[in-house]
């Protein structure tokens, strides 16, 4: 790099000094002050801020049935289906509610039927389906075997009339009618109905000229682990004619439903060509398919099973309302469906009319052709970029080869005075990352033991600024500073013996400037450092890196670069900052704000072993991704205030930020949880018999307490003084898909509200040992459950089987594990069977345990079957609860009543 870029110059020639830095009162010039490094604070918080309300926060206006027209979408129209639906409740699998919700969206698509234009078919089928296995061993996933049984699906497919081909290459858009037991899911997935079933009227007049169908499936049983998906593409005839599938769903509760997974750029680019307002960030396809969100949708079905090019749209805001009681309409934002529905009709007319979208799709299904995948981002939700991965990696490659030979060339050049520089502003990053991470994670380790509840800023995420942003953006002043520190330290020994015609405050000045220089370019080495990872890792989102790279570097050559061996450096202009970040900024402030609101939102379901984790520990995940944030974003600004005379003001405003918030959380005036944004807390009647080959005859019947979200349940106590409940880790429950480490425990009147005929159970009906191997068959009796867990133990058993009357559901063959047990969870309608048989083929490693007492003996199945049913108990805790109080609720979670029962090893 050139002199005036920032080398430390080692000639002893006298250099042409410029008249503004040759005395004291010109050096305090160039001090800026705390109202300029304010102003510029602002308008970058500003900036971002206004960034992602345009970009997540602006959707369109709402339509009429009149507006919208007879071919248009309406979301008044999609909103009558949602307010129907969620009228109706929770409705799980095999309830009554569910069966009303399918009888609803079939008359509606039989209306659509008769209705369509004349030159379109339209066929609709209600299926039935089939008792089915998904054994998919990836991602959440793992350890377990999902069965499903007596599930009812809507099927409507629109063709042209006179093209009977198009029936055998269709479009599949789907999405599901039913919820968790906890919400009405006005979300999840209501509002994807509601837009479906619109959808399907808007192109049942507009299918004449398609050269494509469109198969809309309106599933039930995904809640339960994505079970309607794979009965669809494992048992419905129709499978084999689809060619691509769409996917809506919901993390939160309306906004914009973005685009988070995509498999190829042609179907990416198509999508993008015809979107009114396109949302899609490949940001999300990374963290999602990273395993950080611990969740999945019907799409990894059709990608993983079904071989499926396809989209995947979701909403995510306010996702700290996912799967409870406050998905519901009056929190739904107007214009959301909208928005959706505007997008997927254009995409769908015009993807269905396209033969090259048809031949593409086709290709990609026969395997034709390999997955061609694309980096994909929206700007300001106006335009969507999209190019080849090939292409961005090539084009990665390149500026990180002329990155590094810029580089090598300047520091060469330099000498090894520049190396030393460069040496120091690498160690400013490591420094500023540090200390940007260990102030705020003091903070979070403290919250727990000041605050109400550990996590006290769920219901209000601005807190989240005061209590880590400022503790951060503190730290990383404070490493960055050391190494501004260090740089003069360095650069005042080498003009020593370099400048020695200047005069001493001259070269004090000189000093500060070239180590704000160093301190300024070292983001290029940060934002270079990340963009070789990324592209190695090939990470679709470090396209950010490219930007937060290429724009500053752009702005510092064009405005502060020289080529002059001869002159000092000057000040860094404010302007170049301005310049250098509106690229970034634009790109993907946005982003950073929606990631921090989805992760603090998901703080409230974060312990998936109620008290298994620390209570700290999810401040500590909002800290350090705050922390890292601001380090990589503020590291161009904060060079700007070294050499300000007014650093110990900005410290103050940081701690007045942080005081503020700190005591806003710490007194309770800004709640941590409200009606709207409530705490996770489940209550279940729990009737346990594991203990009746302990020498109990009795079932231990009792009321269980607890909660997702980190911290004690004393709160939640205080109007429940009278319910006798017992709280601490002692009250430990396995309900086979988790395990409760903390919560509390009540007796009182627990014996009634359910019957001993309902109590699972579990007889083995033959044990045997041939030809050394020992095989046990174990039948199992849900009774009136037909939703239920198994565990298997896999340190005892190799292999298993199950078995309906004489049909075998699982095979023998890929059984993954994890923490040595297997778990079998089974989902259906009312119809579904309740006896299975379970064969057991034992290790030949099982080890040969010596207990003193029985209940030493380790469990070798462990069973936990649900019933849908409010006990009276039940009913009276959970009208006592607190208003900020909410039963979550999700596929691994028992219902309000549930029934555990086991074998154990020493059968």
């Amino acid at each position: 790099m050139p002199r005036g870029q920032g080398s430390s110059v080692s000639t002893s020639e006298k250099p042409k000094v410029d008249q503004a830095i040759d005395s004291n009162d010109n050096r305090r010039k160039h001090r800026r002050g705390a109202y300029l490094l304010l102003g510029l604070l602002i308008i970058f918080l500003h900036g971002s801020w206004s960034v992602y309300q345009i970009q997540f926060g602006s959707l369109p206006l709402p339509l009429d049935a009149e507006k919208a027209g007879k071919r248009g979408f309406s979301e008044a129209s999609a909103l009558k289906h949602v307010k129907y639906l969620t009228g109706l409740g929770p409705h799980p699998v095999g309830s009554d509610s569910l069966d009303r919700a399918i009888q609803y969206v079939y008359a509606v698509a039989e209306k659509i039927k008769k209705t369509a234009h004349w030159e379109v078919d339209v066929q609709l089928e209600l299926f039935h389906t089939d008792i089915g296995a998904n054994r998919l061993s990836g991602g959440l996933f793992k350890g377990k075997t999902l069965l499903y049984s007596d599930l009812k699906h809507v099927l409507l497919r629109v063709t042209p009339k006179y093209l009977p081909e198009a029936e055998e290459n269709l479009i599949l858009v789907s999405s599901h009618i039913d919820t968790v037991s906890t919400t009405e899911g006005a979300g999840d997935c209501s509002s994807c109905v509601g837009v479906m079933l619109e959808l399907a009227r808007g192109v049942a007049q507009r299918a004449h000229g398609f050269k494509s169908g469109i198969l809309f499936l309106f599933n039930t049983g995904e809640e339960e682990g994505l079970d309607g998906a794979h009965s669809f593409i494992t048992q419905h005839h129709w499978r084999n004619s689809v060619s691509f599938a769409v996917d809506l769903e919901a993390m939160g509760i309306s906004g914009k439903s973005t685009l988070f997974q995509g498999t190829d750029h042609w179907a990416l680019e198509s999508f993008a060509a015809v979107a009114k307002y396109p949302s899609a960030q490949i940001a999300s396809q990374d963290v999602f398919r990273s395993g950080a969100i611990k969740s999945a949708t019907d799409f990894q079905i059709y990608e993983e099973v079904g071989r499926l090019p396809g989209l995947d749209f979701a909403y995510t805001d306010t996702t700290s309302v996912y799967h409870t009681k406050n998905d519901k309409m009056t929190l739904l934002k107007p214009g959301s469906l909208q928005h959706i529905g505007d997008n997927m009709l254009a995409f769908l007319l015009h993807s269905a009319a396209s033969p090259k979208f048809l031949k593409d799709a086709q290709q990609r299904k026969q395997g034709n052709t390999e997955q061609d995948k694309a980096v994909y981002f929206d700007i300001l939700g106006k335009y969507m970029v999209v190019y080849p991965q090939r292409l961005a990696t090539m084009f990665h490659n390149s500026v990180i080869l002329q990155s590094i030979l810029i580089w090598g060339t300047s520091l060469l050049m330099g000498g090894h005075p520049a190396l030393v520089s460069f040496a120091i502003s690498c160690l400013s990053i490591i420094l500023m990352l540090i200390f940007s991470i260990c102030l705020p994670v003091v903070v979070a380790f403290a919250l727990p033991y000041i605050c109400p509840f550990p996590v006290p800023y769920v219901a209000n995420p601005w807190l989240i600024i005061g209590l880590f942003g400022s503790p951060a953006l503190l730290g990383a002043f404070i490493g960055q500073h050391i190494g501004f520190i260090l740089l003069k330290r360095h650069l005042r020994r080498v003009y020593s013996r370099t400048k020695t015609g200047l005069a001493p405050s001259t070269i004090e000045n000189v000093i500060d400037l070239e180590a704000e220089r160093w301190i300024f370019k070292s983001g290029f080495v940060q934002w270079l450092i990340a963009l070789i990872l990324g592209t190695y890792f090939k990470v679709g989102s470090s396209y950010i890196a490219l930007i937060w790279l290429v724009s500053p570097a752009f702005a510092y050559g064009f405005l502060e670069a020289t080529l002059s061996p001869v002159r000092l450096p000057k000040q860094l202009k404010v302007v170049t900052l301005v310049l250098g970040l509106a690229a970034p900024v634009v790109s993907s402030a946005g982003l950073a704000v929606r990631m921090a609101d989805v992760i603090v939102g998901s703080i409230v379901r974060i312990d998936r072993n109620p008290g298994g984790l620390p209570d700290w520990l999810g401040n500590v995940i909002v800290s350090v991704a705050i922390a890292v944030v601001v380090c990589s974003t503020f590291v161009y600004l904060l060079s700007y205030v070294h050499i300000s005379g007014d650093k110990i003001i900005l410290g103050l405003l940081l701690f007045i930020s942080f005081g503020l918030s700190l005591a806003l959380a710490s007194s309770g005036i800004v709640p941590a949880f409200t009606a709207d944004v409530a705490r996770s807390v489940n209550v279940v009647h729990v009737v346990d018999t594991t203990g009746i080959d302990d020498g109990n005859r009795e079932p231990v019947s009792y009321i269980s307490l607890f909660s997702n979200t980190p911290g004690k349940l004393t709160n939640e106590l205080a109007d429940l003084g009278d319910e006798e409940f017992y709280c601490g880790r002692n009250m430990t429950t396995d309900f086979v898909t988790f395990t409760m480490k903390y919560g509390c425990s009540s007796y009182k009147e627990s014996n009634t509200g359910w019957s001993k005929s309902e109590v699972p159970v579990l007889l083995v009906e033959s044990d045997s040992v041939t030809g050394g191997a020992r095989q046990t068959v174990v039948s199992v009796d849900t009774k009136s459950s037909t939703r239920w867990a198994l565990g298997i133990n896999k340190d005892e058993i190799d292999d298993f089987t199950v078995q309906v009357d004489s049909e075998k559901i699982v095979p023998l063959g890929d059984k993954s594990e994890i923490d040595g047990w297997h778990t079998i969870q089974f989902a259906g309608g009312k119809n579904s069977p309740t006896k299975f048989q379970l064969t057991l083929y034992w290790s030949t490693k099982a080890s040969q345990r010596e207990a003193k007492a029985a209940a030493e003996v380790p469990f070798l199945i462990k069973l936990r079957t649900d019933v849908n049913r409010v006990t009276p108990q039940v009913a009276r805790v959970l009208e006592k609860l607190p208003r900020w109080c909410t039963p979550f609720g999700k596929s691994t979670s028992p219902y309000t009543l549930a029934f555990l029962t086991a074998l154990r090893v020493n059968i």
